[in-house]
């Protein structure tokens, strides 16, 4: 298991040649610290651990790892199903140079025409939110169970499920809390 800078592990996501709607997550509050846990998860992509949090308004840092090649029937029963619609999330790769103009305007494009057959058919926000990540061509989005304040059962079994992983990841991000004086407060 190789724990590195979550943005990496973002950007391993971002580059799967897998189907972009395939994506479920769960997240939360980290148990015993700073920060948060999250875990992406696709049926070919397998499941991605990552933990991070704000060392300011402005920069997030953090750690993750790689933990399954696959999703099988129990690691896959910790993530929402494809039909949840409570939450939902999508990765988006900034682009390293920008896009001609025929190619922005054609994109622009899609969108416009995708709000505007939403706004003239009976269809719910999740499927308008499918749609335009569709329409951006995002690599990963779907369904999310998140609580900002708490930790959702399904982080915690995770949790329990990728134990090593869930060690180590702890230690590497309070190292970089410790580094960052994060915990420290004002003198």
């Amino acid at each position: 298991m190789r724990i590195r800078e979550w943005q990496d592990i973002l950007q391993d996501v971002v580059d799967r040649s897998v189907d972009p709607e395939g994506w479920r997550a769960a997240g939360g509050q980290r148990a015993g610290g700073v920060g948060e846990d999250l875990y992406l998860g696709h049926p070919n992509a397998g499941l991605y651990h990552l933990k991070t949090y704000a060392k300011n308004p402005f920069q997030v840092r953090g750690v993750g790892t790689h933990v399954a090649r696959k999703l099988d029937d129990e690691i896959g029963s910790y993530l929402p199903e494809k039909d949840f619609r409570d939450g939902r999330f999508a990765v988006r790769n900034p682009e390293e140079k920008h896009p001609e103009e025929n190619e922005m305007e054609a994109r622009a494009k899609r969108v416009e025409e995708t709000i505007k057959a939403h706004a003239d058919a009976p269809t719910s926000g999740a499927d308008l939110f499918d749609d335009v990540m569709e329409a951006l061509e995002s690599p990963a989005f779907g369904p999310m169970e998140f609580d900002g304040y708490d930790r959702p059962d399904a982080v915690s079994d995770l949790a329990e499920t990728f134990e090593e992983s869930e060690k180590l990841l702890n230690e590497e991000l309070d190292d970089l809390i410790d580094e960052d004086e994060v915990g420290r407060g004002f003198q």
